[in-house]
């Protein structure tokens, strides 16, 4: 048995950081320090993901179906591992198109003197002749901690009072980055449905977040690429930093949002492991990934248009007249 809670935090006030995800690491050491010395040892965290509070509807894979207002307020259902992905996508696909999907998928620019930070909503203007001009939409964060094993010190799942209040991002000393806990649940990854890895024939795998190939932490050791991913012969790799208290680790990773095939022989529980991450500071959120039958298209909409599209050019009249 395997438990991850999910947590849903609103974004309070103003926020100095990137403006798609809060990194684990903030998250960790946001944490940690509401929690005893042995269980913080055992706790591992996710990335967190920046979600708007809009309308939408479940994606194709999702186990629910149909729209939901303000989709993004809250958690969502979990039966099936497809579930667990839905805010973690940053294209945010479960955004209606109905709307200005990319002006709801972009957080709002603020500047403080010097410092470019973003706004914890956004407001978008409705003809005069409704009767509300205005609609605000506020900003979430959706991560997931778990620990990797039992402490005697502490009960799990964590209270959500425990992730009230929380404040990520720069210049926390001034008021910036506060959290407030929105939502907690309990996930156990045993109770899921893997129905479409289960029936699939090949599988592809997506990396969610950096997976770490060299560090420069104490005591951190170098990590090679694993033999299952199919493919990493092309892969796009970054140059990053873990920050410590006043110290700074360079990183080097394979980047994020990639996806290779797989070629192991254990789909079900390789993508358990993903959802508790693999390779080197996985407990701070890198390595987390998704995988997927290798028939599915990602991006979705791209099989519409293209299923839409002739599939050829209409042909010149012998006169040279269409």
């Amino acid at each position: 048995m395997t438990r991850i809670q999910e947590v849903l935090l609103k974004l309070e006030t103003s926020y100095l950081g990137t403006p798609y995800y809060i990194s684990g690491n903030a998250l960790y050491s946001a944490l940690a320090r509401r929690l005893s010395e042995e269980t913080k040892r055992h706790l591992q965290v996710s990335a967190g993901m920046f979600v708007p509070g809009e309308h939408g509807g479940f994606p194709d894979a999702h186990s629910q179906s149909g729209g939901v207002s303000f989709f993004g307020t809250g958690l969502r259902p979990v039966e099936r591992y497809d579930d667990l992905f839905v805010f973690r996508d940053m294209a945010q696909r479960w955004l209606s198109d109905t709307r200005p999907r990319d002006a709801h998928n972009t957080h709002p620019l603020q500047e403080f003197s010097t410092t470019a930070g973003y706004a914890p909503t956004r407001s978008f203007g409705r003809p005069p002749e409704k009767r509300i001009t205005k609609r605000t939409v506020s900003w979430y964060v959706h991560c997931y901690v778990h620990l990797d094993e039992p402490t005697g010190q502490t009960t799990f799942p964590f209270p959500a009072c425990m992730f009230d209040g929380l404040r990520l991002g720069g210049a926390r000393n001034y008021g910036f980055g506060l959290m407030e806990c929105v939502e907690t649940r309990c996930v156990d990854l045993s109770d899921l449905a893997y129905d479409r890895l289960e029936t699939a024939d090949a599988y592809q795998l997506e990396l969610l977040t950096p997976y770490v190939t060299a560090s420069e932490y104490p005591d951190a050791d170098d990590q090679s690429i694993p033999w299952w991913w199919d493919g990493e012969g092309d892969l796009r790799t970054r140059s990053s930093t873990l920050a410590r208290g006043d110290d700074i680790y360079p990183l080097e990773t394979v980047d994020h949002g990639q996806v290779v095939g797989y070629a192991g022989s254990d789909p079900i529980q390789t993508a358990k492991n993903g959802l508790l991450r693999v390779g080197t500071h996985s407990q701070l959120g890198f390595g987390e990934f998704r995988l997927r039958p290798a028939e599915d298209d990602r991006v979705p909409d791209r099989q519409r248009t293209q299923a839409a599209e002739p599939t050829s050019k209409p042909h010149a009249s012998p006169g040279g007249h269409r």
